[in-house]
């Protein structure tokens, strides 16, 4: 099997579950094409006793069919079609009685959501498989996996029926951060500098089956065009298909990450629903909670305030780039993103992109900042006034217990970025509109982030207290 790039964090706990010596339910969830699959079976490839996948949109005769193929193939016997779920697992108990009195087994079941179709009782088969059988085998380890992320935790973590208070561990998988993907294609013998490395992470985020497309000898803008521009580029069209295959109202999913879009600010629960014109009711909470958990959009406490305010963002980078370039754009072909790169739209694009990935990595800028071990407190901060005052936004802003804020400015250049004297004065009354709105106490920290540093000048100095680098991000 091939090694497994990151995932340090989630290899542990898999090997220590393998270690326990207990009967395992684990719940691995997260976005489609982010690596849980890859993960699971090389971790566990030794153990891995039984595994299948379910199908998408499949009939439950075509979901028997593959269970049994999947069946068949572990134990080395012809074996008949269950004629339902619950006559499937038990054949299953079947196969694993005599293996897991010898040792620890695993077994394995993927896109698991796909596999509950109406009227399969697919889920309730589960239910009682594990309820009473394979919670009383120590030596056995349940995976079930989804990337309908809401589905998996409303049906099988927060279950209210026969999985109540069975999971023993769950494993939301992320997609890759910045360092991660640097050593992911450094592995493929990808060698690229880290600008180039940034660019791609803005247009594919950390998804490694869209990575994996990047060919060695390729510049970051031929990849990107090659993916994402012509007709037979695996991202040409990965958007619809994407919502689809997680959500089963997904023109409503699409409606709200079209809407947040448009708006590089973010937008709150109301100014959603006005957007998209939905009901305010639990339908639309459900709707924000799918997108969320399922790694779409984030919600963000703004600053001295509570979750009820939350401003969502859109944070996934394929989603941002898709609706912004691909979907209604005319340029195609090779040297579709030559051409876009160079326009207004694309610094507009850029910036924006560039501030979310910081947002997503505010681990690396807390450790390069040294407060890795201060209490802080991350959020947003806009300001609109009513009186006629002059409005501000701070996208990132680290709120410490020593008494300090970090208030971070993030911008996307190619080379040193130099403040200017109109813009110096644009910081200045940030800073001073939000003490004064805040009237918060503490000592203000103006915090720069780009790619290659600020320019020192007289706007520079004296305003600036801290300015890092893009290197930062590649240090996770």
């Amino acid at each position: 099997m091939s090694a497994v790039i990151g995932r340090k964090h989630e290899q542990v706990l898999l090997e220590n579950i393998l270690q326990s010596g207990e009967p395992e339910l684990v719940v691995v969830y997260g976005r489609r094409r982010v690596g849980k699959t890859f993960l699971v079976k090389n971790v566990y490839a030794k153990q891995l006793a039984f595994d299948f996948s379910c199908i998408h949109n499949a009939t439950l005769a075509q979901q028997f069919e593959n269970f049994t193929a999947a069946l068949s193939r572990a134990s080395g016997n012809n074996l008949a079609m269950p004629k339902s779920w619950i006559e499937g697992f038990y054949m299953l108990i079947a196969y694993l009685e005599p293996l897991i009195k010898r040792q620890r087994r695993v077994i394995f079941i993927d896109e698991f959501p796909w596999g509950h179709t109406p009227k399969s009782g697919f889920l309730q088969a589960f239910e009682n498989f594990w309820n009473t059988w394979a919670s009383a085998k120590k030596n056995l380890v349940v995976v079930i996996c989804g990337s309908a992320a809401a589905w998996m935790i409303q049906r099988i973590i927060n279950s209210k029926g026969g999985l109540y208070n069975r999971v023993t561990q769950k494993i939301r998988l992320l997609p890759f951060t910045v360092d991660e993907t640097e050593v992911y294609l450094q592995s493929r013998k990808i060698n690229l500098d880290r600008l180039q490395i940034l660019q791609l992470y803005m247009v594919m985020g950390g998804i490694p089956h869209y990575l994996r497309n990047v060919a060695v000898g390729e510049s970051a803008a031929q990849a990107i065009n090659k993916i994402c521009f012509t007709k037979d580029g695996v991202l040409a069209n990965e958007f619809k298909s994407l919502f689809q295959s997680l959500f089963n109202n997904a023109d409503e999913h699409i409606a709200v990450v079209k809407a947040l879009s448009k708006k590089g600010a973010g937008l709150s629960r109301n100014e959603i629903i006005k957007e998209c014109k939905m009901s305010s009711g639990g339908g639309t909470t459900q709707l924000l909670d799918e997108l969320t958990e399922s790694g779409f959009i984030t919600p963000y406490i703004p600053f001295s305030k509570t979750a009820k305010d939350a401003i969502y963002w859109l944070t996934d980078e394929y989603s941002h780039f898709y609706l912004k370039f691909i979907e209604h754009g005319k340029i195609k072909g090779d040297e579709a993103w030559e051409k876009y790169s160079t326009g207004a739209s694309w610094r507009a694009w850029s910036g924006t992109a560039f501030e979310g990935i910081c947002m997503k990595h505010v681990h690396s800028v807390k450790k390069a900042l040294g407060i890795e071990g201060v209490h802080t407190e991350t959020s947003t901060w806009r300001y609109k006034p009513n009186n006629g005052e002059q409005g501000t936004q701070i996208d990132l802003l680290i709120d410490r217990q020593d008494g300090n804020i970090n208030i971070c400015e993030m911008k996307f250049s190619i080379e040193e970025f130099a403040i200017t004297k109109s813009y110096a004065e644009e910081l200045k009354s940030k800073l001073s509109v939000f003490r004064n709105a805040t009237r918060t106490k503490k000592t203000l920290f103006l915090t720069m982030l780009t790619t290659y540093g600020v320019t020192t000048n007289i706007y520079k100095t004296g305003l600036v207290q801290k300015d890092l680098t893009m290197d930062i991000l590649f240090n996770s």
